[in-house]
């Protein structure tokens, strides 16, 4: 699958973008200041999986320019997929929780 190294840094940019705006929200909504709370724990794992696409794209550049093992690369990109699946798979449990709560009888 070719990666488009423009719509790559589009993506990031875009999910640096949420994460800073779910962290302004965070911070001005009222409420118990829990600091190992769900938000600080989907905040981290965003912050974590952003890190490793930014390896990803270091190894890429690394490469273009001939420092880098293709081994590296494949390595960074694998983990940052695996990461990004995680993110979709904690997203869609998250959502089904959601529905079946709003489905609930009163």
């Amino acid at each position: 699958m070719p990666v488009n190294p423009s719509a790559a840094a589009g993506a990031y940019a875009t999910a640096a973008k949420l994460l800073g705006s779910a962290t302004s929200l965070s911070e001005t909504a009222p409420g118990p200041t829990n600091p190992s709370g769900f938000a600080e724990m989907v905040k981290t794992a965003v912050e974590g999986t952003l890190s490793t696409g930014g390896v990803a794209e270091a190894k890429a550049a690394e490469l273009a320019s001939g420092n880098a093992d293709v081994v590296e690369l494949v390595t960074a990109v694998a983990e940052t997929e695996l990461a990004i699946q995680s993110m979709v798979t904690v997203r869609d449990r998250v959502v089904a929780a959601y529905q079946d709560i709003m489905n609930m009888p009163i």
